[in-house]
């Protein structure tokens, strides 16, 4: 069943949170890529949230975005910061309590979410906020970058799960993929809200 489309225009993206890893990664892909998305957006005047670290994908990302005159938001435990992790040169570091708090500080600073390559963490950040989606806390739309096919056993998960049945109301309708920054960019610019399916109502389909 194809989704019906909300007659919501589309989101004005001022500022993108980005997920992603703390650690440069084994290909060296992974660091340019991050750089990439970071300039990208400083370009186009988009500011960038993130979880405030300075090392990894997340430093590469927020300096190249600083480098470029971007506006750069971390947002960051005191657990962490304690462990001297913390970028210190950012446009702002908003400390905060807890984890749950930190996520809750970036779904409210930013109008759609962007997912790189990362660990258990990043993927823990993507599938709440795109959980949140599915339930209706937010019409925020969501893209996975990709670089060498990192994502591609991801996708392949989820479309075993939507086989098996596990996916029901098609929440893929508000993941976007791509391996282009600038093309996922613009897919996110012109993303329109799918409707949001009530549990009653997925019962019967």
């Amino acid at each position: 069943m194809t989704p019906q489309t909300s007659s919501v225009p589309p989101i004005v993206l001022r500022r993108i949170g980005v997920y992603c890893g703390g650690n440069d990664g084994a290909r060296p892909g992974y660091v340019a890529l991050a750089r990439s998305l970071g300039q990208a957006l400083a370009q186009r005047g988009i500011g960038l949230v993130y979880g405030g670290g300075r090392t990894g994908l997340m430093g590469a990302m927020a300096d190249a975005a600083l480098a470029a005159g971007g506006e750069v938001v971390g947002v960051m435990p005191h657990g962490l910061v304690e462990r001297e992790v913390a970028h210190h040169e950012l446009t702002h570091l908003h400390i905060v309590d807890s984890m749950h708090e930190r996520k809750a500080m970036m779904a409210s600073l930013a109008d759609a979410f962007i997912t790189l390559p990362g660990g258990i963490g990043t993927l823990e950040e993507f599938f709440e906020t795109w959980t949140w989606a599915q339930l209706g806390v937010h019409r925020k739309p969501m893209g996975l970058l990709d670089v060498d096919g990192f994502w591609e056993p991801l996708l392949a998960m989820l479309s075993h799960m939507d086989g098996e049945g596990f996916l029901r109301g098609n929440p893929r309708a508000w993941l976007l993929h791509d391996q282009h920054v600038e093309r996922l960019l613009a897919a996110l610019e012109q993303f329109v809200a799918p409707e949001v399916r009530t549990w009653a109502r997925l019962a019967e389909t």
